[in-house]
């Protein structure tokens, strides 16, 4: 321990026979921005920007809305997938990954540029979230808590704000791109951009300790980094040890409850806003204003993970969205409905940040990856059931009151898990043996 504190000075100070110390920015850095961009690229043209294909393809090829839209729900495969990604990226890291699943992303949308029968639209589509699992926040939970250890919260918001940024900017550039080329170059561009996103990722990621270590003393590293800090990243439980403590089951079935608030709330919002007197271009805006929050949401409470660990400020941002929902349903005015929209926006999306966070900070990052691809399974029920039980709700009583008031009883069941996640979190140092709630 000694020794490593040592050698931290050393190379902040410059070799004390007269070396100089390392030039040039941080590496944490430009991996920060290319995890960021990818993170973007990725959700915002396979999810958002999808949409924006649906009324081309119908016209190209006479498929129904029903068709087009099945493609979506092949998402689950992203849950599928993830344990398998979780533990190859423990295996070989964050940087092989990212960059195969960036390749494989890229491919299924050159793919689909060529494409033209509906079963190659599913199957394409399938080896786009496919390849997603490896794309998201599996590397992102393990490269921001690895090169900004000290920072994590705060790094991880914004990098997870990759997510909305890439909703906002995606749909009119593919809009524009689809109107003046046609779909199919759309798709092709889409393709361009990941394979683009895998060259960088080969060439700037890097996470191993040692490759923190030698940027040590670089511009802009962050404050309290050391080799004792990137080392002790490492450090956490087994899979096996994980699943033996009470508090990775509350964290499971927290994160899929917590869902329902994007499957069968987030989604239904425009019609919801439309049958509540809200116009089309209102409606619009106000998605757009929840998404904005959303992001900004992520730095927040990101930020707020440093001061009271990522468990206790899920419980806040879930309190949030409870809040948001039952007033949006109970509200009869306008005003107070935006204030709702708002509310909601800044507990959703937080989601995005302290997830890999609260994860990383209750087992380690040792096998990081295959604990988080282990809890994405669960979040496959939400991804079916949600838009299920929305459209059954709607279709049964003409509105959606009763399904958000069901996902905000499923909200407050979800924070008390995080609540009981936090109280039984295992304590610094003690092995899975030792562990409260074991």
């Amino acid at each position: 321990m000694r020794l490593l504190k040592q050698v931290d000075r050393a190379r902040n100070a410059g070799d004390a026979e007269g070396g100089s110390a390392p030039t040039g920015i941080y590496r944490g850095w430009p991996i920060a921005a290319v995890t960021f961009a990818a993170l973007g690229a990725v959700l915002g043209t396979a999810q958002f920007a999808f949409g924006v294909f649906i009324i081309p393809l119908e016209e190209e090829f006479g498929w129904t809305r029903t068709e087009v839209n099945v493609a979506l729900s092949l998402g689950i495969l992203t849950g599928v997938a993830s344990p398998l990604a979780g533990r190859y990226m423990d295996r070989f890291g964050a940087r092989w990954v990212m960059a195969i699943g960036l390749g494989i992303i890229g491919v299924g949308f050159f793919f689909r540029a060529a494409m033209g029968e509906l079963w190659q639209f599913y199957l394409f589509s399938a080896v786009i979230f496919a390849g997603t699992a490896g794309v998201t926040n599996l590397p992102a939970g393990r490269l921001v808590t690895l090169w900004f250890a000290k920072t994590r919260g705060r790094m991880m918001g914004f990098v997870t704000a990759g997510n909305n940024f890439g909703a906002m900017i995606s749909v009119p550039l593919v809009a524009a791109l689809i109107a003046a080329s046609g779909w199919r170059s759309g798709f092709a561009a889409i393709g361009a951009v990941m394979i683009i996103l895998m060259v960088l990722t080969i060439l700037i990621v890097r996470d191993r300790p040692e490759d923190v270590e030698k940027e040590l003393g670089k511009r802009w590293t962050p404050s309290g980094t050391s080799a004792e800090s990137a080392r002790a990243t490492l450090e956490g439980f087994t899979t096996r040890e994980a699943i033996r403590i009470n508090a990775f089951w509350l964290i499971m079935v927290g994160m899929a409850l917590q869902q329902f608030a994007r499957t069968a709330v987030a989604s239904q919002l425009i019609p919801h806003l439309e049958q509540d007197g809200f116009s089309t271009g209102a409606a619009a805006t106000a998605v757009s204003l929840v998404a904005f929050f959303a992001m900004s949401s992520k730095i927040i409470f990101g930020r707020l993970s440093e001061k009271i660990t990522a468990l206790y400020a899920y419980v806040i941002i879930i309190a949030l969205q409870i809040v948001g929902l039952v007033v949006l349903v109970y509200t009869p005015n306008q005003p107070v409905a935006w204030i709702a929209l708002v509310t909601f926006g800044l507990g959703m999306g937080g989601v995005g940040a302290l997830g890999p966070l609260a994860i990383a900070e209750t087992f380690g990052l040792r096998n990081l990856g295959s604990i988080m691809g282990l809890m994405s399974f669960a979040v496959i029920l939400p991804t079916v059931i949600g838009p299920v039980m929305s459209g059954r709700v709607f279709d049964s009583t003409g509105m959606y009151d009763a399904a958000f008031l069901t996902t905000a009883a499923l909200l407050t069941f979800s924070m008390g898990c995080f609540f009981l996640a936090g109280f039984l979190k295992p304590r610094a140092g003690r092995s899975a043996d030792q562990s409260p709630g074991t």
